[in-house]
């Protein structure tokens, strides 16, 4: 089987092929999908996989990249708002192509979590269970990564600020959740996968840190005092606005708190440890590789 990647030229996609690569996949049995064909054709000649051009807005482009019996990973959008209808045309694409698996990039805890942005990714979750596909969910927690910014506001002025009050985030890198991604696509083109079909797996990483120890650790990586300014939510909001967000932008990121001070992100079921095959990787240590 063919294993198909999309978004391959963003931070997951292309970790995921890299990872595949790395348990042995053949270059050729992977494809690697995207809409930048420079970036494409750059990752190509690194790896020697095969490559083709997937526009989610070009359907055309979908179905020219997927055939029968492939193993899809559709990466979810990156563009809020236009999600559904993306993710749409490539579950389309993949039915009538006659594809033998996808599995899908989705949010933690799908279905029951206070995240704003879930509601896309039930959407698609709701299209692939009527497509009739063979699916595996793979509900994706926080990537310790969107934390790069906050590590700069503390190199910068000292200080973290925010709203998610005692709420923990189970937080693993990119890295982590492709090599459980990895795992699971491997498993299927090699005809291993039976645990996977219809599996909705809740990844996210072996240890939910609060706020204190997210202070600790920047600390400890920047080598300077680090205070945490814990504030509310309408607090939160307003300083995000004197910083210079519009209002969407700012209620979108004190929402994001607000969700995980609700215990949105807390979770940690174990799956992605042991799909990975390995721990993920502790809070400070991916810190210290973003400093």
């Amino acid at each position: 089987m063919t294993i198909v990647v999309s978004g391959a030229t963003g931070q997951l996609g292309r970790r995921v092929v890299e990872e595949l690569l790395a348990r042995g996949v053949a270059p050729a049995d992977v494809v690697a999908g995207g809409r930048d064909e420079e970036r494409l054709a750059a990752l190509g000649e690194a790896t020697g996989v095969r490559t083709a051009r997937m526009d989610y807005d070009d359907p055309a482009t979908l179905e020219a990249a997927l055939s029968a019996g492939d193993v899809f990973l559709l990466v979810s959008g990156s563009e809020p708002g236009g999600r559904v209808p993306q993710h749409a045309a490539a579950i389309d694409a993949a039915v009538h192509a006659g594809v033998a698996h996808v599995a899908y990039t989705s949010v933690l805890g799908a279905g029951a979590t206070p995240l704003s942005l879930a509601a896309e990714h039930e959407a698609t979750e709701e299209l692939l269970r009527a497509s009739g596909l063979p699916v595996t969910l793979l509900r994706n927690g926080w990537y310790t990564e969107n934390y790069a910014a906050t590590l700069e506001q503390a190199r910068a002025t000292g200080v973290v600020l925010t709203s998610t009050g005692e709420g923990r985030v189970a937080s693993a890198t990119r890295d982590d959740y492709a090599a459980a991604t990895a795992r699971v696509l491997a498993d299927v083109a090699a005809g291993d996968g039976a645990e996977h079909v219809g599996a909705a797996y809740e990844l996210s990483g072996d240890h939910a840190w609060d706020a204190e120890e997210l202070v600790a650790a920047l600390g400890e990586v920047l080598g300077r005092d680090v205070t945490l300014r814990a504030v509310d939510t309408d607090t939160h909001v307003a300083a995000l606005r004197q910083a210079g967000l519009d209002e969407g932008t700012a209620g979108f990121v004190a929402g994001l708190d607000a969700a995980i001070a609700q215990g949105a992100l807390a979770a940690t079921p174990g799956d992605l440890s042991r799909l990975a095959g390995r721990p993920t990787t502790p809070l400070v240590d991916a810190l210290r590789a973003m400093a």
